[in-house]
């Protein structure tokens, strides 16, 4: 590996938005985290979601109760993940894309509302060539509030 490469690759420990929406096609109201910190390679990472009561999913859900949707916790969970993975691949050169394949093992354990702080900790379980499989925790406050594994593909953009 190039000396070079690998040193920007051990440099990368954060993304901030403007390196998320190079890394993610996603746009609002679909993008689903504000920042990554912690990163080791693509080995793991921690997404941070500031959820606010502007956003248009509380107009539904629900009335009177804003609850953040545990889908959308999940979401949160993969773009991390993928944007860590086309962060860490485009070091060499390439461009992906990162597709979900599969969610399993999701439980939800406490809704998530406007006000707080949702922490993606992603761990990636194994990678061969372009499929990965991820291990997420959402917590707030330091309680988890959900939990799955991701399966993802990698595919070139």
């Amino acid at each position: 590996m190039d000396e070079k490469l690998s040193e920007v690759q051990a440099e990368m420990t954060s993304l901030d938005i403007t390196r998320i929406l190079e890394c993610l096609p996603h746009r609002y109201p679909f993008l689903m985290i504000d920042r990554i910190i912690n990163i080791r390679g693509d080995d793991s990472a921690v997404g941070i979601k500031n959820v606010t009561f502007n956003e248009p999913m509380f107009q539904g859900h629900f009335p009177g109760k804003p609850i953040f949707p545990g889908v959308l916790i999940i979401e949160g969970m993969a773009q991390t993940a993928g944007a860590v993975v086309v962060a860490h691949d485009a070091g060499g050169g390439k461009k992906n894309l990162v597709l979900m394949l599969t969610i399993d093992k999701a439980k939800f354990r406490k809704p998530a509302e406007p006000g707080d702080q949702i922490e993606y900790h992603m761990r990636k379980i194994q990678r061969r060539r372009t499929v990965g499989r991820y291990e997420g925790r959402a917590i707030v406050n330091g309680v988890v509030i959900a939990e799955a594994e991701i399966g993802a593909m990698i595919v070139e953009a």
